[in-house]
């Protein structure tokens, strides 16, 4: 999160406003409801898992165990389990 300065990106009354109930600090601003995007999605990391967990459960329905695919996919016992039982 990059560092801006209010007076740089607020009209001067409005400023002055919010001086009125908090001056001197730092103000976490947060974007507007609705535009805010889930974990992963700038990096792609949660296209990634979810195409690796379709695999696992593909694997899983053509035969292969719990044990065997967590040894390839280098998950425990646990995750897996949670990955093929999860509710479709």
């Amino acid at each position: 999160m990059k560092y801006v300065k209010a007076d740089i990106i607020f009209p001067e009354d409005l400023l002055k406003e919010i001086q009125k109930y908090f001056h001197g600090g730092v103000v976490y601003v947060p974007a507007p409801e609705g535009s805010r995007k889930k974990w992963g999605e700038n990096s792609g990391s949660r296209t990634k898992l979810g195409q690796r967990n379709a695999e696992i459960r593909s694997r899983f329905e053509s035969g292969s165990t719990i044990n065997q695919l967590s040894e390839q996919f280098y998950l425990s016992y646990d995750s897996i389990k949670k990955i093929v039982y999860a509710k479709k």
